[in-house]
């Protein structure tokens, strides 16, 4: 068990790198947190006025995902690291974003990093997840609801593959649920805003 452990705390204290706050003290930006939503992520960070600053962001937090799950993919066989290890390595990143214990544990709400993790797990699921993400946003222009639906469609279209396109496991399906529950939970001032009709849409100010 010793390994699983010392997996997972490793890739919490990746996840707990806010790439919000750093590129954001890097390029000379406001603090994410002072102003939008207050959240440290990538959809934040663009409402400070910074394409760059923001794409960054996004990818260094899909980054932040992807490695750990990946890294117990290329070395963790000959340790005895299967499908388990990557399941819990990439719920513990996620946990890192969400709880960074280097920013006071007031992290984002981990949708960047979950797409890492999906690519880590298959690069065909991450797509379909995407595409999911991008066709509500596209719509609706609501980034909280697109991220939500996707989160909650990446379990379905992983046991909907099964047997087709990748060989579905039970503990990569349980870290998917856990992750789309724990990112809804995330949102639950978004979800208040919406059936309120408040929220803000793509492109518009935060009200």
């Amino acid at each position: 068990m010793l390994g699983p452990i010392l997996a997972a705390l490793a890739a919490y204290l990746v996840g707990s790198l806010s790439f919000a706050v750093i590129v954001s003290r890097a390029m000379g930006l406001s603090d994410p947190r002072t102003y939008g939503s207050g959240n440290p992520g990538a959809t934040n960070v663009l409402r400070s006025g910074s394409k760059a600053a923001a794409i960054v962001t996004l990818l260094l937090d899909a980054a932040k995902g992807w490695l750990p799950v990946m890294l117990v993919k290329w070395f963790g066989a000959a340790h005895g690291l299967g499908e388990g290890t990557q399941a819990l390595v990439g719920v513990a990143a996620f946990l890192g974003h969400l709880y960074p214990v280097f920013f006071r544990f007031q992290g984002g709400k981990g949708v960047a990093t979950a797409v890492g993790v999906l690519l880590a797990f298959n690069p065909l699921l991450a797509l379909a997840t995407v595409l999911t993400f991008a066709i509500i946003v596209f719509f609706f222009r609501y980034v909280s609801l697109a991220s939500m639906v996707a989160a909650v469609f990446a379990p379905a279209y992983y046991l909907m593959g099964d047997g087709v396109a990748w060989a579905a496991s039970g503990e990569k399906t349980l870290a998917m649920a856990a992750m789309a529950l724990l990112l809804i939970w995330r949102h639950r001032e978004n979800i208040r805003r919406l059936l309120a009709g408040t929220e803000s849409k793509l492109g518009s100010k935060k009200k």
